[in-house]
């Protein structure tokens, strides 16, 4: 096997297990919440990838919507959204957008671990609640997987985050090896963040596990009348 050929075989097989991952969190979503009673859904983080199965998985499952919006870095051209923002979650939001963007369902799904600091990933929970009227969604890997998804290396993210980041530095991974692009959460740094916001919202962490590890965290939360 040459190393395109290699290179092709590894991200063919990441990829069906992301898919598979986001499938199962997709389940329990419907068990949860009734879908079926949800008008509009605010998808944070959305993507212009066709090509990946897996890329903007829960707004194609939840085709049953009938309002999508976006929030993203990225100027979003798939016409499925009725409203894109090309922001950043992290910012500040007028009251404006906040009338145009307030959805059923906000859905941030393998991306609050992208957005910096954990300073930045507060905000990004606490905008999230502002832009919500009923449920909030949030995906991410679980940073004491044996793989890191982004790297694909074994165990060295379980090092001290500046030791792992030089290291990445080192391999010639400059790009995650700053944490405004890669800040991995373990599952009390995400108890950590959702606690600011126990006031507004009860919340549940699921465990989504692959080969006996814990692989990624699924959280519903909903908002407190």
């Amino acid at each position: 096997m040459n190393k395109n050929t290699y290179v092709q075989f590894e991200n063919n097989f990441f990829e069906k297990i992301i898919k598979n991952k986001r499938l199962e969190m997709f389940n329990i979503l419907k068990k949860k919440i009734n879908i079926y009673k949800l008008k509009e859904l605010l998808d944070i983080g959305t993507t212009n990838d066709s090509d990946l199965k897996s890329s903007n998985i829960f707004c194609n499952m939840l085709e049953v919507v009938p309002i999508h919006k976006s929030i993203s870095d990225q100027i979003i051209k798939n016409k499925r959204f009725k409203i894109c923002k090309n922001k950043s979650i992290t910012s500040n939001f007028t009251k404006k957008e906040i009338s145009q963007l307030k959805s059923d369902l906000v859905i941030s799904s393998a991306t609050i671990e992208h957005v910096g600091s954990l300073k930045n990933q507060i905000k990004k929970v606490n905008n999230m609640i502002k832009l919500s009227r009923k449920y909030i969604v949030i995906t991410t890997p679980n940073r004491f997987f044996p793989i890191e998804v982004h790297t694909k290396l074994p165990l060295i993210h379980w090092l001290p985050k500046n030791i792992f980041r030089k290291i990445l530095l080192l391999m010639g991974m400059s790009y995650f090896a700053y944490e405004k692009n890669l800040n991995l959460l373990d599952k009390t740094d995400l108890h950590n963040i959702l606690a600011n916001f126990s006031k507004k919202i009860n919340y549940k962490i699921y465990n989504i596990k692959f080969l006996g590890f814990v692989s990624n965290f699924f959280v519903i939360g909903e908002l407190k009348k």
